[in-house]
């Protein structure tokens, strides 16, 4: 059993059909099969049941298939960390972050880290916290950029200094007049439009203060948050810095004075994994 043979299993079990397989590995159908019956003949298992039209996985080949993932993870990031040590800092460095940190919080880095290694590119995926800490712990990217909260028991941190959160609002509903901060108290009762991931912090915190948070709308990025603060419906509560993500002249904020709801952009990176020589350096951006 060999990385050729693991990768063509590989490519079966995620195809489902030899077919699809073989074209997707660009080689003739025979020569896979023939290499599929090989590796049944050596581990001395059935790997697949070969259906009319799609093959299923035995219990056997499920095995195989996740630890084949993880032996070509292993050595892509063998061959990944020799070719950082002949190359140095040349290669692609793969980034995750949230949309309300690709704003605010990479151009500056970016053009900084730029700058100094010209010769590394860059890779980025985007998309809210539970996404980028799918992909992370996929093995996709090497570092997430997300915010707090979320549970760092499997990652490295490097944490930005905290921010506060503040009530977006379109003008029109004047809901605090010409308030510069309220306090938590002063949202009861309004409509709360937020970004679902902070649903439990401004729930509890609520709670907290004796109310109940009156939220008309959930959902999943926070461009998404203040737009429907702009249309005039509700309030919307996110980060200091998101606010800058929709550009309207109509819409106001205004700071709440509360620690509970303070949060972060923070660097991670899997515990116990190889990162390369571009990503250390990139952290090392990372800084308060």
């Amino acid at each position: 059993m060999d990385i050729k043979q693991l990768k063509y299993f590989l490519a079966i079990a995620e195809e489902g059909q030899i077919t699809s397989a073989a074209k997707k590995l660009n080689m003739a159908q025979p020569p896979l099969s023939y290499h599929l019956k090989l590796l049944e003949e050596e581990l001395g298992v059935k790997l697949v049941e070969r259906g009319s039209r799609k093959i299923e996985l035995t219990d056997a080949g499920k095995i195989l298939q996740n630890r084949a993932e993880q032996m070509l993870e292993l050595a892509g990031a063998t061959v990944k960390e020799l070719k950082d040590f002949g190359a140095g800092i040349k290669g692609t460095l793969s980034l995750g972050t949230v949309s309300s940190s690709g704003v605010t919080f990479l151009p500056e880095r970016i053009e900084s880290f730029h700058n100094k290694y010209p010769s590394i590119n860059f890779e980025v995926w985007e998309g809210n916290t539970f996404r980028i800490l799918e992909i992370l712990n996929n093995g996709v990217i090497e570092i997430g950029i997300v915010r707090t909260p979320f549970d760092p028991k499997t990652f490295e941190v490097k944490f930005l200094s905290k921010e506060s959160m503040i009530a977006v609002y379109n003008k029109k509903c004047d809901y605090f007049k010409n308030n510069s901060k309220i306090y938590l108290e002063d949202i009861e009762n309004k409509p709360l439009i937020i970004y679902r991931r902070f649903e439990k912090i401004i729930s509890e915190a609520c709670l907290k203060k004796g109310f109940e948070a009156k939220i008309i709308c959930k959902n999943d990025d926070a461009r998404t948050t203040l737009l429907w603060a702009q249309s005039g419906i509700g309030l919307a509560i996110v980060p200091k810095s998101a606010f800058n993500l929709v550009k309207n002249e109509n819409l106001r904020f205004v700071e709440i004075d509360e620690s509970s709801l303070e949060t972060s952009i923070a660097a991670i990176w899997m515990k116990n994994r190889y990162l390369s020589t571009a990503a250390k350096h990139f952290l090392e951006f990372f800084e308060v």
